[in-house]
């Protein structure tokens, strides 16, 4: 529920959030963001999984046409339209490129008449496929109706399955399965503006990973009250062979240095290029070596928060559990280093994790301040596609 809600706050945050200039030392969120995750996942898939995540609310920055992003949103119950590479973009379709048209209908699921789910699904599906074509250059055709079970994973990670799980109904659409490099340019050239791709950070690294023949693009459009939430995320998994006792990373990621965008010189924005390890396990995991430095948090209300944006290193919450999290916050720099990324696991949690920590008393929230974000879920904020095809299947 905690994660849920994260998402929540945070989706709503992105949805008011907007690029504006600002002074040097005040923090404030962009409507550009970039994430990258790493997901040692030793519970459900027996699988490492390596993401990178290009968000943005503003029509500027991800460059939807409009006409599209209005017929999407005026269309009832249509959760989120993907466009994707992966493998198995649903179960029995294989080796080829899908749109899929994501829709929660109770009722309709409820119904379990399968002509009427499927007739019902398809009418949405062909009243949004022929748009989507239009603006992505695609030919996708009509293959299937599914109805999403409920994923183990979602309910390990306790996130809501807001793309696709959940039994949410997928109307899939499917087509010539490109490769990762030729869908990641051809969706960049069309959505991405030419001062953020060569502003570089995670966009550099992100298109360097789709070079990698075992990775997938997706790109996601998620409607929201009042505006859009746009995601491109490349994407690679590692099959796990023994215990994970450390992660590295950058090493996953395919860099040896991960840069923050320098679209982001104009002002202090520390929550708008985060990276983000979580480690899900059926058995207790402590985080119990780290590179780099620990980030000044407080205790708040229960809640760990940062104390000092300005600073950076990592923060971890939960620590110790079957489920830890630990977020690198970059601070005032503007990249983090293989060593200062790295993470050592074990059983115990060491003592000195908490030195960095204080605890404070309530006290009234300040305007403009959204270091409360970074330990409810800022990593939330990439959002809804970053565990959209890690599900059983």
């Amino acid at each position: 529920m905690k994660n849920i809600l994260a998402l929540s706050i945070i989706f709503s945050l992105l949805m008011t959030s907007s690029f504006v200039a600002v002074y040097a030392q005040q923090p404030q969120l962009a409507s550009y963001r970039e994430t990258a995750h790493i997901l040692v996942d030793e519970k459900v898939q027996n699988k490492t999984t390596a993401f990178i995540t290009l968000a943005s609310t503003s029509p500027v920055e991800m460059r939807v046409p409009a006409d599209l992003s209005q017929r999407i949103s005026n269309t009832a119950n249509v959760t989120s339209v993907v466009i994707t590479n992966a493998q198995n973009c649903i179960t029995g379709v294989q080796d080829q490129g899908c749109i899929l048209v994501n829709i929660v209908s109770p009722a309709l699921v409820e119904s379990y008449n399968i002509t009427t789910i499927q007739t019902a699904a398809r009418q949405i599906g062909d009243n949004l496929i022929d748009s989507m074509n239009k603006a992505f250059a695609t030919n996708a055709q009509f293959n299937s109706v599914y109805i999403n079970p409920k994923g183990d994973l979602s309910g390990a990670l306790g996130t809501s399955g807001i793309v696709s799980g959940n039994r949410t109904i997928s109307v899939i659409y499917t087509m010539s399965r490109p490769d990762s490099s030729y869908l990641f340019d051809g969706l960049t050239a069309i959505l991405i503006p030419k001062q953020i791709r060569d502003d570089g950070g995670f966009f550099n690294a992100a298109q360097k990973m789709a070079q990698d023949s075992n990775s997938t693009v997706t790109f996601a459009i998620t409607p929201g009250q009042g505006a859009q939430l746009y995601q491109l995320q490349v994407s690679k998994q590692i099959p796990i062979k023994s215990q994970v006792t450390s992660v590295k990373p950058l090493e996953l990621l395919g860099v040896d240095k991960l840069e923050k965008s320098s679209y982001f010189d104009v002002g202090f924005f520390p929550l708008n290029s985060i990276l983000d390890v979580t480690v899900i396990s059926n058995q207790n995991v402590a985080i119990t070596s780290h590179g780099g430095n620990l980030a000044p948090t407080t205790i708040k209300d229960g809640q760990k928060l940062p104390a000092d944006l300005t600073k950076s290193g990592w923060i971890m919450d939960p620590e110790y559990g079957q489920r830890i999290s630990a977020i690198y916050l970059f601070g005032k720099d503007t990249s983090v280093s293989t060593d200062q990324a790295s993470l050592t696991l074990g059983n115990t949690i060491p003592s000195d994790n908490q030195n960095n920590t204080t605890i404070s008393t309530p006290t009234p929230s300040a305007q403009n301040n959204y270091s409360m974000y970074a330990l409810i879920g800022i990593v939330a904020a990439g959002g809804a596609a970053i565990y959209l095809f890690l599900k059983r299947r």
